[in-house]
């Protein structure tokens, strides 16, 4: 049996810049973390040889890996040659709550089954391959920063490049004001679970447009502004750009935002927050807001949702258990 654990990604700035539309004409940046918060997927022999399971919300066996309803264990199956085995993945987070999960999935089944037939995979590799199974396969209008934040782990600048390559780069802070950074970070649950497809149809249309498209070219700047800000120590920029960054996104597309989202992050910010936003495409899941440690209580009290606690995650996709392995390649 081999087990890996992908972790769920928490977006500050730059969302949008990965897609293609914008990123191969202007090129794109996204900066992000990723979460202790996680996908995990195991996968070993069935016990019937000519049977495929497979365990998630629901449970499917088929005879024949083209009869699978579940397209992304279609597609990696199919990508990677594989039948006659049992998966099942298991996860922290719901889909639809704005963390990245469908990627968090991808990155993990590629990995636990490259694992599986005994091949290394490098991280740069496990995102790439999520890319096309993703976006070049399934054609889901989504960009790129989920897979590489997936893969890769930890607090990074993602450079979308016009020819598509894609440069990851660490964001260097000292160890006390990293672990302030995030003591000084709250996540709380909209209890709206949202489909980010339609939003991203629209948002890829409009990034490349009039006013939206120098949004979008605005929410690249102050992603590098962010960025030189953490790399000279300055957290409580966190803070505003998150919020230029969120009054910028609304402008993207429809359905970004709604009354109640918006009345939360309004409350939120009377409160004591600095700045805030919706994580993922938009329309539900988790707000996030940065709040300096002596106001964090006011705003627990003060807001109608579910506060969810984290860490942040530096690992990436990780192979977390291996048993005996079968000798069937």
């Amino acid at each position: 049996m081999i087990i890996t654990r992908t972790p769920f990604r928490m977006s500050f700035a730059g969302g949008g810049s990965d897609i293609a539309s914008f990123y191969e004409k202007h090129g794109g940046c996204v900066l992000s973390t990723t979460l202790n918060k996680y996908m995990y997927i195991s996968v070993h022999p069935s016990f019937e040889s000519m049977d495929t399971v497979l365990k998630y919300s629901q449970t499917e066996i088929v005879d024949d890996i083209d009869n699978i309803d579940h397209k992304y264990f279609k597609e990696v199956l199919h990508m990677l040659r594989i039948s006659g085995v049992e998966i099942s993945s298991t996860a922290d987070v719901p889909a639809g709550t704005g963390l990245g999960s469908s990627s968090s999935f991808t990155v993990g089944l590629l990995h636990a089954l490259y694992s599986y037939k005994g091949k290394f995979v490098s991280k740069e590799k496990l995102a790439q391959k999520a890319c096309e199974i993703e976006i070049d396969r399934l054609k889901n209008p989504i960009g790129k920063q989920d897979q590489y934040a997936a893969a890769y782990g930890g607090l990074n600048f993602y450079q979308f490049n016009k020819d598509g390559s894609v440069f990851v780069e660490p964001v260097i802070m000292k160890n006390d004001m990293y672990k302030q950074l995030e003591n000084n970070l709250m996540m709380f649950y909209t209890g709206q679970l949202h489909s980010a497809s339609e939003i991203l149809k629209e948002q890829s249309t409009n990034i490349t447009a009039g006013d939206k498209e120098n949004n979008q070219l605005k929410m690249c700047e102050i992603t590098k502004e962010l960025r030189n800000e953490l790399h000279h120590n300055n957290i409580d920029a966190m803070g505003e750009i998150l919020h230029e960054g969120w009054m910028l996104k609304k402008t993207l597309a429809n359905g970004i935002s709604n009354p109640k989202i918006d009345e939360c992050y309004d409350i939120a910010m009377k409160h004591g927050a600095i700045g805030g936003k919706l994580l993922g495409a938009g329309g539900g899941g988790f707000l996030l807001f940065y709040v300096p440690e002596k106001r964090q209580q006011e705003v627990r009290l003060a807001l109608p949702l579910t506060e969810m606690p984290f860490t942040f995650d530096t690992q990436g996709s990780a192979v977390i258990y291996v048993g005996t392995k079968p000798d069937i390649f």
